[in-house]
């Protein structure tokens, strides 16, 4: 029976990661066959993790309340469903609004099988269940991109980019019945901590006045309204920041423990992380872009052509557990980060010598090289910044972590999609992607500087705490791929 929660948990974690995957490859087909302006494209993207980062403590906390398995099998239904709206979609606005409710039922959904794996397993078998997730999401991860390109390219029954979609109806079907079938029911947590739906409203409020303009400003002119938005995205953190401190003082339990933010190594290693995930991802949509309207290829052949980062990915996280106790987690950490910048070079000096590749053959070292530096990157990247808090915290820290991730790569595809949209035009499509690459290799040097901020390793072998670290980081890596 446990490997049977494995495997519906394990349904569930692929169903979503494949949809977070496939539609950087589907977005060009989509805007070709719906309309929408170039922001319709940033959108498909950032909805969907910001909305999955703003709902994702809060999906967490749904568990401890209502019972992990009744969240699961909400999360579960409700994904799938929005999945089906998506796949039918007449617009563009309807499908931003089905993907941004996705998000939100992805959010309730994930959360739930950290929890639900560790109270199907004894201890000694926790490492195993944790060990299947590399090997599935890896191949998840390759599959997603190429399975995108096949889907759109077959047009199975006239259906084009919305198969993309539909696929994923029989998979949340099958894991809706395997979960009623062997998840196991568990009473509800009198004692568990309330929900902080203020402080949700408030966060979302003050990421959304920051993306919103970012994503439509552009398209808009730039109107006076937008620099406002942005401006006032400030003092609405701080008012999160202090409604979470009021909160905690009158002794209930706040979304963020504001105790965290006044630790310099953890504020560090969460602009870190914002900083390396906003250039990864704004990245995914740039390339995907560039490849298909830029250099004409399929989505097929610009799923293909990702790949090698998809598979460099899985070798460099290997790579990591070999060489992060001899290195330290700090070292390896901006070993990656430089190797990630190394690859970005390599790209800049691909284009300079072919103009624009008319095979993908050679974008492949450099791509290859990228995925490897990623891979090494995220492997030490949560167990460092873990170790700067406290024993009471790890849990507020690994989901404010996981969602600073999603948020950050948000906040990339707004920024680097629209630097791309404003520099390109038809004649110009390779020199906008380089003036991109540039400003991802300042965007890494800026977080490459800032790991050096952490702690040179994180706990050791045998340290109190460091088995609650280590499990939490392993869950939060999983939902972290898969959004």
């Amino acid at each position: 029976m446990p490997w049977a929660v494995l495997a519906v948990v394990l349904a569930a974690e692929v169903m979503d990661l494949l949809d977070a995957t496939i539609i950087a490859i589907a977005g060009p087909s989509v805007r070709a066959d719906l309309g929408g302006g170039t922001a319709f494209l940033q959108w498909l993207a950032a909805g969907y993790t910001l909305a999955f980062a703003v709902g994702l403590v809060t999906g967490g906390r749904l568990g401890d309340v209502f019972g992990r398995r009744r969240m699961f099998l909400v999360g579960a239904a409700g994904f799938t469903l929005m999945s089906l709206l998506c796949a039918v979609s007449p617009g563009p606005a309807w499908l931003v609004a089905a993907r941004v409710l996705q998000g939100l039922f992805g959010a309730v959904l994930i959360p739930q099988g950290l929890g639900l794996i560790k109270a199907a397993f004894p201890p000694e078998k926790l490492g195993a269940a944790f060990g299947a997730f590399g090997p599935v999401m890896g191949l998840s991860a390759v599959c997603g991109p190429i399975l995108a390109g096949v889907l759109v390219d077959a047009d199975l029954f006239g259906t084009g980019w919305r198969m993309i979609f539909l696929v994923n109806l029989p998979v949340g079907v099958a894991a809706l019945a395997g979960a009623a079938f062997v998840l196991p029911r568990e009473p509800a947590d009198r004692d568990a901590p309330r929900l902080d739906l203020p402080g949700t409203a408030l966060l979302g409020t003050a990421l959304l006045l920051l993306v919103f303009p970012l994503v439509q400003g552009r398209e808009l002119g730039w109107p006076w309204w937008c620099w406002a938005a942005m401006a006032a995205s400030l003092p609405a953190l701080a008012a999160f920041q202090l409604y979470e401190r009021r909160r905690a003082r009158a002794g209930r339990s706040p979304l963020v423990e504001p105790s965290l933010l006044a630790k310099r190594r953890f504020n560090a290693g969460l602009v870190v992380g914002l900083i390396l995930f906003a250039g990864l991802m704004g990245l995914t949509l740039v390339l995907s872009v560039y490849l298909q309207s830029g250099l004409g290829y399929t989505p097929l052949r610009a799923g293909l052509s990702q790949s090698p980062w998809a598979f460099g990915t899985a070798v460099g996280a290997v790579a990591a557990q070999a060489l992060g106790r001899r290195l330290g987690g700090r070292r390896l950490l901006v070993a990656g980060t430089g190797v990630v910048a190394l690859s970005v070079g390599a790209l800049l000096a691909t284009l300079a010598l072919t103009g624009g590749p008319a095979t993908p053959w050679p974008l492949v070292p450099a791509l290859l090289l990228l995925g490897v530096g990623m891979g090494a990157s995220m492997a030490p990247y949560f167990d460092l910044v873990l170790a700067a808090v406290d024993e009471h915290e790890v849990g507020s820290a690994s989901g404010t972590l996981t969602a600073a991730q999603q948020i950050g790569g948000a906040i990339g595809v707004a920024v680097l999609g629209t630097a791309f949209f404003s520099w390109v035009n038809p004649s110009s499509f390779t020199g906008s992607f380089e003036r991109v690459l540039w400003l991802e290799l300042g965007l890494l040097t800026l977080a490459g500087g800032l790991c050096f901020l952490l702690p040179a390793r994180a706990r050791e072998d045998g340290a109190p705490g460091e088995g609650t670290v280590t499990d939490v980081s392993a869950g939060v890596n999983v939902a972290g791929v898969a959004g």
